[in-house]
């Protein structure tokens, strides 16, 4: 009998060439397939629900897999863990429903940017290869208060880089939060979905208004004129991590994807 598992994944992106399997490069979706492949021992396909970008970290990703495999879940991410290379970790497998959709089922995602203000490069902390080292000076108070106009319901087409295929660009934001630690200030960005760059365009432009290049009201008129050109450069992808994907009640919500939201390690 087939059974779908889902799995919750953690990585560091910095050597990988994004989530989706590539040929000649190697990718997340790439690695995890192989060593399921060869534990559960049949050909397969993982699907991810974010198709993270090359150089960006997740520590909630969630994939399903299915396989007429009798092997118990708790046994399998044993036997699948110890195999994935270092910059995996396998943190749960659960069995859900077969109408299960890991990515239509999806009602929200959180993705946390972390950039990095100090006047040296942040290698004291180790979190070179997770935030974006700004060298200047930003104003959190602007920051906060563009914002602000980013969070509801909106065409949000002027922060979707080129290069993926959707049937609309709005999308709900359900909240920015701003938190400073120190030289750190951590973005975190939750919606009920994401377009292609869409967090990484939304932190460069309110780093362009932190930094004092644009007023905060600016905002309002990137997302009215739908124009790509209007808003602030694309982030780097190093600073990125997807914290957690929450799923309703009713569709295979598993437990531990959204409680560990403190950033890569």
């Amino acid at each position: 009998m087939e059974r779908r598992l889902k799995l919750v994944l953690a990585y560091d992106g910095t050597d990988f060439h994004g989530w989706q399997r590539q040929a000649g490069v190697r990718t997340v979706q790439g690695d995890v397939e192989e060593v399921l492949r060869r534990v559960l021992g049949h050909p397969l396909a993982v699907r991810g629900a974010s198709r993270t970008d090359a150089g960006v970290h997740a520590r909630g990703q969630v994939a399903t897999v299915t396989t007429e495999s009798p092997i118990p879940a708790e046994n399998l991410r044993r036997a699948a863990g110890c195999r994935l290379p270092p910059d995996i970790a396998l943190l749960h497998v659960a069995e859900v429903p077969a109408g299960f959709d890991v990515t239509r089922d999806a009602v929200s995602k959180l993705y946390r940017y972390r950039i990095f203000t100090g006047p040296c490069r942040p290698v004291m902390s180790l979190a070179q290869r997770y935030s974006w080292h700004v060298r200047y000076p930003l104003d959190l108070d602007r920051l906060r208060a563009a914002a602000r106009l980013l969070v509801g319901t909106h065409d949000f087409a002027a922060f979707a880089s080129p290069g993926a295929v959707r049937t609309t660009t709005v999308r709900t934001v359900r909240a920015v939060t701003v938190q400073v630690r120190g030289f750190e200030v951590a973005l975190d960005v939750e919606g009920d979905g994401f377009l292609y760059n869409q967090v990484r365009n939304m932190v460069g432009t309110l780093v362009e208004v932190a930094r004092g290049h644009w007023p905060p009201e600016r905002v309002s008129a990137i997302l009215a004129s739908r124009d790509r050109a209007q808003a602030g450069p694309t982030a780097p992808p190093h600073g990125l991590c997807l914290q957690w994907i929450r799923y309703g009640p009713t569709r295979a919500a598993l437990p531990g994807t959204e409680e560990e939201a403190d950033g890569p390690a």
